[in-house]
């Protein structure tokens, strides 16, 4: 099959260029900012007071149980009803944010679980208030854990970041779809999107290992 280069250089790299901009203005911050919320939802999930616990438990389960799609069904056309309006830019990257957020918790809890209580008792006996305990000790040990599973759901970010053209916030697999229903090149247009985010990913799994190389404790190595 010949490749239209024509085609290629001035209509669909152009298009998916823009889209690209969009899509990398989604996944960074919703990355870093669900990371965060992240690591203070699975801290609540541990040591928050039992009512707090049971919120963050029951926000985590909502979010993980509904589509992703939904979700950003909900918040671009569902909260106007509310008196609450969102730009599609904006839906996008709040979904994301939630979304992302409830399942990386879920591996900073994880983590927390798996630190042993010794270091808790060990921090109290040198005075170490409980929040001084959690910030200092336990968050820095969880926090490098959790970086193998929190590294796989920013992939996952990456990839169901293409859903944000739903609430027509026109990132790389809009760009892609609206070149593709205009040319009719479904195979040509959607060859080059895989391309991008198949790019996009081996790039984010690049910085990943880097970041785990860097955060890795010399003798505690898997052998």
């Amino acid at each position: 099959m010949q490749i239209d280069l024509v085609f290629l250089q001035q209509d669909l790299l152009p298009a998916l260029n823009r889209g690209l901009q969009i899509s990398i203005a989604l996944i960074v911050p919703a990355s870093i900012i669900g990371f965060i919320c992240g690591v203070i939802l699975g801290c609540m999930r541990v040591y928050a007071k039992q009512w707090l616990r049971r919120l963050a438990n029951a926000f985590v389960a909502i979010v993980r149980g509904v589509p992703l799609a939904i979700q950003l069904m909900f918040i671009y056309y569902a909260l106007p009803k509310l008196g609450i309006y969102f730009e599609p830019y904006g839906a996008a990257l709040t979904s994301f944010i939630i979304c992302t957020s409830a399942y990386q918790s879920e591996y900073i809890r994880g983590a927390i679980l798996s630190i042993r209580k010794g270091q808790i008792l060990a921090a109290k006996s040198l005075g170490f208030t409980p929040l001084q305990t959690i910030v200092s000790i336990i968050i820095p040990q969880a926090a490098r854990r959790a970086l193998p599973g929190c590294g796989n759901e920013i992939i996952y970010l990456i990839k169901y970041s293409s859903l944000a053209y739903l609430v027509t916030c026109m990132e790389l697999m809009g760009e892609g779809k609206v070149v593709a229903s205009d040319t009719f090149r479904f195979f040509e247009v959607f060859a080059v999107v895989g391309l991008y985010y198949l790019a996009m990913v081996s790039i984010a799994q690049c910085i990943l290992n880097y970041l785990e190389a860097r955060t890795s404790i010399p003798g505690f190595q898997k052998r």
